[in-house]
């Protein structure tokens, strides 16, 4: 059974770094026991401070980037390069200087990329890249070490929102139409596969998190809040700021 975890720090720049740190870590971690590792990455203002602070930590020069692979959990369906897209802001703010093997950086196809302007043939496509790198014995998915998640205001994850179609998906990746959050159109890992990774990690900084977290923490619904139905198969962290952790019980929470 997943193990549960909630950790609050004192605001979001020390939620930042110390997920930073603990991303490090990881993937040291995994290279240690396995010659590699896996990250799903997510997109936002923490997601990108993430990224930021990892590549001014003296310990990112230990991890072997050659041999890291790099998803995405969802994206938006737009030209690639726009500002807007979750990889472009992860190339910014660590990709592009960390000595990564471009062959093992997986983006979620762009809406000008070889699948055309159709999410589902994108969503098709991103699903047979996994496929290409799936365990043995699993002929869907590859093994993900860590798999990192933004908390919505209306406690959505990845592009999975609440009461939309996709959280009934049982695809490994789906096309979203009809984005409560624009752009309308994005592509997504489902739940199912998010449920695959080895640990999940949901970041959540600022008070308008806090309901959300409070209430996929109290057992909601995963169709009616679907930050309440993603775990990982051996840990489940919740990182959290003091602002988004407002709604969180006390015993629950392990300040830093």
């Amino acid at each position: 059974m997943s193990e549960a975890s909630v950790a609050v720090h004192a605001d979001a720049d020390l939620l930042a770094q110390a997920v930073a740190a603990r991303l490090l870590v990881k993937l040291l971690d995994a290279q240690a026991d396995r010659g590699e590792a896996s990250v799903v990455l997510t997109g936002g203002r923490v997601a990108a401070a993430v990224y930021r602070a990892v590549a001014t930590l003296p310990a990112r020069d230990a991890v072997d980037w050659s041999r890291v692979d790099v998803w995405w959990g969802d994206e938006r369906f737009l030209p690639a390069g726009d500002p807007d897209r979750n990889e472009t802001q992860a190339r910014a703010a660590l990709l592009d200087v960390v000595p990564l093997d471009s062959a093992r950086v997986h983006a979620m196809p762009a809406s000008d990329g070889p699948a055309g302007n159709d999410p589902e043939a994108a969503a098709a496509a991103y699903a047979e890249e996994l496929a290409r790198a799936a365990r043995p014995g699993n002929a869907t998915l590859p093994h993900f070490d860590v798999l990192m998640l933004g908390v919505g205001e209306d406690g959505h994850v990845a592009s999975v929102f609440p009461e939309h179609p996709v959280g009934y998906e049982t695809r490994p990746v789906s096309a979203v139409r009809g984005s409560p959050k624009p752009p309308p159109t994005r592509t997504t890992l489902t739940l199912p596969a998010i449920n695959t990774a080895e640990e999940v990690w949901l970041v959540a900084a600022g008070a308008d998190k806090a309901r959300a977290v409070g209430m996929a923490l109290a057992g909601a619904g995963p169709v009616q809040l679907p930050a309440a139905g993603v775990h990982g198969v051996n840990r489940t962290r919740w990182l959290l700021d003091r602002a988004a952790a407002a709604d969180v019980p006390v015993r629950l929470r392990s300040l830093r």
